[in-house]
């Protein structure tokens, strides 16, 4: 139990070099392709999943919307796969990192944003101002609309990092209780144990909904804009 808290948060490292890249490079090196002409379960499965993602993202989305399908399904399964990865014991979780999920957040908003102005300019600008607003609240509207427009990207990642985290530190607290009453009180230990194997299963779900909610608001976000 003295063990830091947040240390599982600290990027590993090796020979003193952070070693974060080739985590994250990791999800995608499971996603292999098949050049069998009758694929395996795997990969059967893997073909599954995106078309599911594809039919569930794409059927908002224009036909200039519809080119963004590629990068959404990547999206939504390294964020997927990184999050299921990172509940496995003595492993590092990227998207527990603020820099690493506005990294990916910030250049598809941005991404998206400009594709509005440069497709859409008046549609885009109308967004600032909504239309029957009184002459006297105009300048305060647009600061407002201007400020969580900007906010967008910062929501984002703040939204994964702290779901994540949250989930982590329970587990981490619910864990090192358990261990502490097994040789205290092993009736009260086993209802421990119990509660921290529903929290892992709640944290199997969270994993995926919290990848399927960046990559769906991401999704509007280009909607709106296309």
């Amino acid at each position: 139990m003295n063990e830091n808290l947040f240390a599982s948060f600290i990027t590993p490292t090796m020979m003193g070099l952070p070693i974060v890249v080739l985590i994250i490079m990791l999800p995608s090196m499971l996603m292999t392709s098949s050049k069998r002409l009758i694929s395996n379960r795997l990969h059967l499965f893997q073909q599954w999943l995106v078309k599911l993602i594809i039919k569930q993202m794409m059927l908002i989305h224009s036909p200039k919307g519809r080119t963004w399908s590629l990068m959404l399904v990547s999206l939504i399964m390294f964020i997927g796969s990184t999050n299921l990865l990172g509940l496995l014991p003595h492993t590092f979780t990227p998207t527990t990192q603020l820099s690493t999920n506005l990294g990916m957040a910030i250049p598809l908003w941005a991404g998206a944003v400009i594709l509005g102005f440069r497709h859409k300019l008046k549609a885009s600008l109308a967004h600032f101002l909504p239309q029957g607003t009184p002459i006297s609240l105009i300048p305060m509207l647009i600061i407002i609309e201007t400020i969580s427009l900007f906010i967008q990207p910062m929501a984002l990642a703040v939204r994964l990092t702290a779901n994540i985290t949250a989930g982590h530190l329970l587990i981490h607290l619910i864990g090192g209780a358990t261990l502490v009453l097994t040789s205290i009180s092993p009736p009260t230990a086993t209802i421990t144990f119990i509660i921290l194997a529903l929290l892992t299963i709640l944290e199997f779900a969270v994993a995926l909904i919290q990848a399927y909610v960046f990559t769906l608001l991401v999704s509007l976000y280009l909607h709106d804009n296309t």
